[in-house]
């Protein structure tokens, strides 16, 4: 299977401290009582964190009494994962795999892929395939929710570029629209304290919220709802971002 620029360990510590700032720490709790109380769990149900990164949200749950399990491509994410958990005093499993390969077929109450987490692959095929093997690892009747950057949040918020400082390093973002607005292209410079630049490009591919409430029902979900944030606002002119929840 063909690498992908996700791939790149050097990436994920290069750009953790502007990803996982202090802010979106500080805001993992709440997301973690959301995506629990759509699926109406109690202790002990099972998760799946796809595309669990630093363990934000994976140890988050485990504090309200879940069994979670986080997988992730880079292992430096899930070291991280680790220790954060090891802090808290929590358990998680964390597995290294590809999530276009990583089925565990009717094990869990509720699949979660948050922040962003999707739209990267090279072609839309692979992004459906992570999208099935979520479906396969759900219990039946089990629960799948997705945040993400959609097409109407993209067209929304455009900004061209902007200037910004987190945790000490200098960021410079150039956006631009790929096609008919199928993809959205990110420039990111970052000038670190000691002056090393460092700069990566990539494309999220960009989906509507009918067009991805589609791809999941044909995946055989029952039901998808969409929201314009966690806290099941209208998704409409004044979304925050887009939330699916969808049932199997």
């Amino acid at each position: 299977m063909q690498k992908e620029w996700f791939e790149n360990e050097n990436f994920w510590q290069d750009y953790a401290p502007v990803m996982f700032d202090e802010s979106h720490w500080a805001e993992a709790h709440g997301v973690a009582q959301a995506v629990c109380s759509y699926a109406g769990l109690s202790k002990g149900a099972k998760i799946l964190d796809a595309g669990c990164g630093p363990g934000r949200i994976s140890v988050e749950l485990a504090l309200l009494g879940m069994d979670v399990t986080g997988v992730d491509i880079i292992q430096s994410e899930l070291d991280a994962a680790e220790e954060s958990a090891k802090d808290e005093g929590v358990s998680l499993t964390l597995k290294k795999a590809d999530l276009r390969t990583f089925v565990e077929k009717e094990k869990y109450d509720l699949a979660v892929n948050l922040y962003t987490s999707f739209g990267y692959c090279d072609t839309k095929e692979d992004d459906i395939l992570i999208l099935n093997n979520i479906y396969e690892s759900l219990k039946q009747g089990g629960y799948f929710v997705i945040e993400t950057t959609s097409r109407e949040s993209a067209i929304l918020n455009f900004t061209s570029g902007e200037e910004f400082y987190k945790s000490g390093i200098k960021v410079n973002t150039d956006f631009s629209v790929k096609g008919l607005w199928e993809g959205l292209d990110s420039k990111w410079t970052l000038t670190l304290p000691d002056g090393k630049v460092i700069r990566h490009e990539f494309v999220q591919r960009l989906y509507s919220a009918a067009e991805l409430k589609e791809i999941l029902l044909s995946l055989g979900y029952s039901s998808v709802e969409g929201y314009g944030g966690y806290d099941k606002r209208p998704y409409n002119q004044n979304a925050a971002t887009m939330v699916l929840i969808a049932k199997k």
